[in-house]
């Protein structure tokens, strides 16, 4: 039985969960994180020395790392459907999962931290406002892709890419402040419902 070591509310290891509703893939989980069981323990060290969740223990295997974790999920568990075994369209999945983790995140994380988790230490007003234009900047780029696939973001099939874009476009969405209307962004998040997990691992209310 997969286990996955996490809390549920987190982003990463809703990319974790949202990825095994898609593979119908049974797993056990348990809450460590803030508020949770420390991920700074020697024990959980052991597993990821980074502290963070989520981790996956499968057999023998750990993992860590978010995007790590779902693409060895769909590679081992049958889903190609998702991240398919040509080298080209698995590239094509690959570079948006990697823009989602080296752009957009960097892009909203002093925002959403300022904004929606209050944070002490992202209270800057201009630091704030820079965050917002280069996160709209990002987003802008999501939609002229969006408006040319007409669909998903690695294309016309639902791909491993859209499930971190998803959750990224989530905390768009639900993070204060005057934004811009994007309406392929929108369309695609409304296309989304349709998923197995969306409802219970993105689109269920938390940021």
């Amino acid at each position: 039985m997969l286990e996955i070591l996490g809390k549920a509310s987190s982003i990463n290891v809703r990319k974790v969960l949202w990825t095994c509703a898609e593979l119908n893939l049974a797993f056990e989980r348990e809450d460590w994180g803030s508020g949770f069981r420390s991920t700074q323990t020697p024990e959980f060290l052991s597993l990821n020395p980074n502290g963070l969740v989520p981790v996956v223990r499968d057999g023998d295997v750990v993992l860590w790392e978010s995007n790590t974790i779902i693409r060895y999920l769909a590679a081992r568990y049958d889903g190609a459907h998702l991240y398919p075994a040509d080298p080209l369209l698995r590239a094509r999945v690959d570079q948006w999962i990697d823009w989602q983790a080296a752009d957009l995140n960097r892009s909203w994380s002093y925002a959403f931290l300022g904004l929606v988790r209050q944070s002490a230490a992202h209270q800057v007003a201009s630091e704030i406002a820079l965050s917002i234009d280069n996160w709209t900047r990002h987003m802008r780029i999501l939609d002229e892709q969006l408006r040319a696939t007409g669909a998903f973001v690695a294309g016309k099939q639902f791909s491993l890419a859209d499930i971190p874009i998803a959750l990224s476009v989530n905390r768009w969405f639900g993070t204060p402040f005057e934004h811009p209307h994007f309406p392929a962004v929108s369309g695609y998040f409304e296309r989304l419902r349709e998923r197995p997990g969306f409802g219970v691992h993105c689109g269920n209310g938390l940021p």
